[in-house]
């Protein structure tokens, strides 16, 4: 199993405690490491990389994204690599950060009939997969990155998310 260093900052009240939190991001975030590095190829430093991630509200995140982003309304998930990085390429030892906002999550779960856990895990791979340089800003891009969230997804016993109307 690739190691991962998760460092966790929970900014609002409503998420489930730290250690749930830990436990969630540790098995998902591991399974798309795995994933990575033995289905695609995907290189890892030699050091434990360290990915930090934020769970906070959408009046925190709808500021994050007016700022980095120019949209001035909360989104689901955020992530700021630390590096530039190509899919494939070699991270360094920090990955970067991904923030998530809850109010937006539990909607958007609400919405697709989802546990909080289930959307909560799709959208940590997405913001995962955004570390590694996978995009979806054209259909070519979207297309693989998708792909690899359904098969990281099935790896963990969920669904295609994209056999719906996912909102990522």
């Amino acid at each position: 199993m690739q190691e991962l260093d998760i460092q966790i900052s929970i900014e609002d009240d409503g998420w489930p405690p730290e250690p749930a939190l830990q436990a969630l991001c540790e098995r998902v975030l591991g399974a798309a490491a795995d994933y990575l590095a033995g289905n695609e190829g995907q290189p890892f430093p030699d050091m434990i990389p360290e990915v930090s991630l934020v769970f906070t509200d959408d009046a925190a995140i709808r500021e994050i994204n007016a700022e980095w982003r120019n949209q001035d309304k909360p989104t689901n998930v955020l992530s700021f690599p630390a590096f530039p990085l190509v899919p494939g390429g070699m991270p360094g030892p920090m990955l970067g950060d991904i923030v998530i906002a809850r109010q937006t999550v539990l909607r958007e779960a609400d919405e697709l009939s989802k546990t909080l856990e289930e959307h909560l895990t799709h959208l940590l791979v997405h913001g995962f997969l955004h570390l590694f340089g996978y995009d979806h800003m054209d259909a070519g891009e979207a297309e693989i990155m998708e792909g690899l969230e359904t098969r990281i997804l099935a790896s963990l016993g969920l669904s295609d998310p994209y056999a719906g109307q996912d909102p990522i």
